[in-house]
């Protein structure tokens, strides 16, 4: 019987048109007056362009030059901890003044509540910074979404394309893989997922909707038939 749903944010609750058409560009927009403006003074950022200067090798006192890396690693889309930490720091910014709210599904709110005021346990894994996650949710156009979900989950604990990052999980929140449903709308995210026992339901929000052994899902209305 499944008791918690564990979901993925891009494809699957939030259009991927959004968080690369209007969160990246913002991102690659303002990270350099960011980090410039309060690289020095802010422990915070501070913390993050050393991560950024270990893993690339710039000093950590070159500010141009850790720019140059984050820029770099936004245009490769890099799943960078670091850069995903200072890119939450900076959207952040940009919820607080009003320049985007978060976008998600109808469906998928609605489900939130729903599963939610049945008791499920709802926990987000995605490669976004838990920050960047939190302000999706909680600045979102479905309004504040954020009383729904008991965790987060990010890069912090592994990729998304490994086991281990599952298995990690599972001990996280302390449940066994079979009560657990992982909604993702990337294969190998879910083949990962399987590898350890969880339940897995693919997302594929457009296209056509391929052959898997798995659930092929257009929406999240399609789920419940799956928690029974």
């Amino acid at each position: 019987m499944i008791r918690v749903i564990l979901t993925d944010i891009e494809g699957t609750t939030t259009s991927l048109s959004f968080v690369h058409d209007v969160l990246f560009p913002y991102a690659a927009e303002h990270i350099g007056q960011f980090v410039m403006d309060g690289g020095a003074e802010d422990p915070a950022i501070r913390e993050q362009l050393e991560a950024v200067a270990e893993r690339s090798g710039v000093s950590a006192n070159d500010l141009p030059g850790l720019v140059e890396v984050l820029e770099n690693w936004i245009r490769e889309d890099r799943k960078e901890t670091p850069l995903k930490t200072l890119q939450g720091m900076l959207w952040q910014q940009g919820y607080q003044q009003g320049a985007f709210r978060g976008h998600v599904y109808p469906d998928a709110a609605e489900a939130l509540r729903r599963w939610h005021d049945r008791g499920l346990r709802l926990y987000v894994y995605s490669s976004g910074s838990v920050k960047a996650q939190k302000l999706i949710f909680g600045h979102s156009d479905q309004g504040d979404l954020t009383p729904f979900f008991s965790g987060y989950f990010d890069t912090r604990v592994g990729g998304k394309r490994d086991p281990e990052s599952y298995r990690a999980i599972l001990d996280r929140i302390g449940m066994e893989p079979e009560t657990v449903l992982f909604l993702s709308d990337v294969a190998e995210e879910l083949e990962a997922a399987e590898t350890v026992g969880l339940k897995t339901a693919w997302l594929v929000r457009d296209g056509d909707l391929p052959q898997s052994h798995r659930p092929v899902l257009r929406d999240f209305n399609g789920v419940d038939e799956l928690l029974r």
